[in-house]
């Protein structure tokens, strides 16, 4: 990928052989092959090395239909707030992941609404399984390369360091000077390394992940709107309702009636 890529779905990953390298959220994440691997796609995200890799297989699932599908809340928090979750790998789930794989694959390449609805219910359940798994240890992070043995400018490094601390601190009054003092950079400095580095604006990867947190809150609570905005760290309705509707394309109360109606949360 010759820049970073932002698209509003969760991506999942998954490799035959070799491992590859994404710079994801201000973090560079090794994705080893034959482990399911899952991001949300907003935060920039882009490959910057290939090992050994001949191909492999990526779906994509719109942010709106899986915040919907009512997986288990510590998932999407931990997607929300830009970490990359993976599968342990032993041979007998590879097998079993790589058949499942190759099977969606050729579902989806026939165009058939009832393959394409089965390949939905099964790939719920691979998630609903990977949720299960994660709440039974300790949250396993796909490997992060040593940034002391990488070849990453200190201006890459810094840039990195700016969105994470975004993922972490996005609930609170987050401003530009804030950020930049967290990485010891003057603020024009800071944002303009920043966008050259992703792609975007500090201020709209803070807003992304805003939009994504009140979206969460939208489908599992039944806050009132102006809480539900509050606590995704927006300081006032109206701004709030601006930026979800120039993200999603849609009013707050409007997603949250479309997913209830929907009948798709449980």
């Amino acid at each position: 990928m010759s820049r970073p890529d932002r698209h509003d779905e969760i991506e999942i990953n998954f490799l035959d052989q070799g491992r590859l390298t994404y710079l994801i959220g201000g973090n560079r994440i090794t994705v080893e092959s034959q482990a399911v691997t899952l991001f949300w796609a907003a935060v920039p995200h882009q490959i910057i090395q290939f090992e050994d890799v001949t191909h492999y297989y990526v779906i994509t699932i719109p942010f709106g239909w899986f915040l919907q599908w009512g997986l288990p809340e510590n998932l999407q928090t931990q997607l929300i707030l830009g970490n990359v979750l993976s599968t342990e790998t032993n041979e007998t789930i590879a097998a079993r992941d790589k058949m499942l794989f190759d099977q969606w694959h050729r579902d989806l390449s026939a165009s058939e609404s009832e393959a394409q609805e089965i390949v939905l219910l099964e790939l719920k359940a691979r998630l609903l399984r990977l949720a299960r798994s994660h709440s039974r240890r300790p949250p396993h992070c796909v490997t992060r390369c040593d940034a002391r043995s990488s070849r990453a400018s200190p201006n890459l490094e810094k840039a990195e360091l700016m969105a994470s601390y975004i993922a972490r601190n996005f609930k609170t009054r987050l401003l530009i000077q804030d950020i930049a003092d967290s990485v010891d950079l003057h603020p024009d400095y800071a944002a303009t390394l920043f966008r050259k580095t992703f792609g975007t604006t500090l201020n709209s990867l803070i807003t992304r992940h805003r939009v994504a947190e009140s979206q969460r809150l939208l489908i599992t609570s039944n806050e009132q709107i102006v809480n539900v905005a509050l606590s995704s760290g927006f300081d006032s309705l109206s701004r709030f309702n601006r930026a979800f509707k120039e993200v999603t394309g849609t009013t707050p109360s409007r997603f949250r009636k479309q997913c209830r109606s929907a009948g798709d949360y449980r």
